[in-house]
């Protein structure tokens, strides 16, 4: 998911940092879509062109943050609603 707008990011990272460093920049398929001052800005301007479908939204910066999805790290994406977790001690 998102290979071709990472590979571009990638590829395009050197020059974007000395030309818009700390913007945020949205990529579609091998295609940049801007730069801007702020991620809400820049996700906007992603759902107003592209609406539902996924693009890139990444800041211009040499050491990228990790993103952290607490629902995957937890498993909760896995979870079951229809069985419920009993907690050790807990009263049912």
């Amino acid at each position: 998911m998102l290979t071709d707008e990472l590979t571009y990011y990638q590829e395009h990272l050197s020059d974007w940092l000395t030309r818009i460093p700390g913007k945020f920049v949205v990529v579609k398929n091998q295609e940049f879509v801007g730069a801007f001052d702020t991620a809400a800005e820049a996700l906007a301007e992603g759902a107003r062109r592209f609406g539902l479908t996924s693009f890139l939204v990444r800041r211009v910066e040499a050491v990228q943050a990790e993103a952290e999805v607490p629902a995957l790290t937890l498993g909760l994406l896995s979870a079951n609603p229809q069985r419920p977790v009993h907690r050790a001690g807990a009263s049912r």
